[in-house]
């Protein structure tokens, strides 16, 4: 059995008894806009278990997870999530160790193939890599101040250490 296989059958039974047995009456009750009112935007490592570390239970909040934690790239679904469902605070969460620290655009295009600028801008856009954390942090939390769309008031940026499991604020 391939890995790809093996992780699909995993789903699939997992999704099966999760559905027969975890599902309770309140939770199939739960309304669509989160009932504290905030987001975490966060990385999509799969070392961090939101839920865990940030003590979020189902319903509580929406979780935003990309590549970096990136307020840039999370900017679609936090607006729905503000406009449409009611979110009032935003939380920032990058973490230490994380991949995007370790590459440039140049580094992912190279390993793409990219031969040319006009290549290049078939691409979807910047894959928005970082060097120093806090700076990045930082550089998120102005980016959603700034937004015209985002509720700015209560906007704050964390960094997660992956070894310690503690989230010191930034900002």
């Amino acid at each position: 059995m391939s890995l790809t296989s093996a992780n699909t059958e995993q789903f699939e039974n997992s999704n099966k008894k999760y559905a027969t047995t975890i599902i309770t009456d309140a939770e199939k009750k739960l309304s669509i806009p989160p009932a504290k009112k905030y987001v975490i935007i966060t990385c999509m490592d799969a070392r961090i278990d939101p839920a865990k570390a940030f003590g979020v239970t189902l319903g509580d909040a929406h979780i935003i997870r990309n590549a970096g934690g990136s307020a840039r790239d999370a900017l679609r679904s936090l607006i729905i999530s503000q406009q449409l469902l009611g979110t009032e605070q935003v939380i920032v969460v990058k973490h230490t160790k994380c991949g995007m620290l370790a590459f440039t655009n140049e580094d992912l295009f190279e390993k793409l193939g990219v031969q040319s600028q006009t290549e290049e801008k078939t691409l979807p856009c910047d894959f928005l890599p970082f060097k120093d954390l806090n700076k990045a942090v930082k550089e998120d939390i102005e980016f959603l101040k700034a937004h015209k769309f985002v509720k700015s008031d209560a906007v704050s940026g964390y960094i997660y250490d992956v070894e310690s499991g503690r989230s010191e604020k930034v900002v």
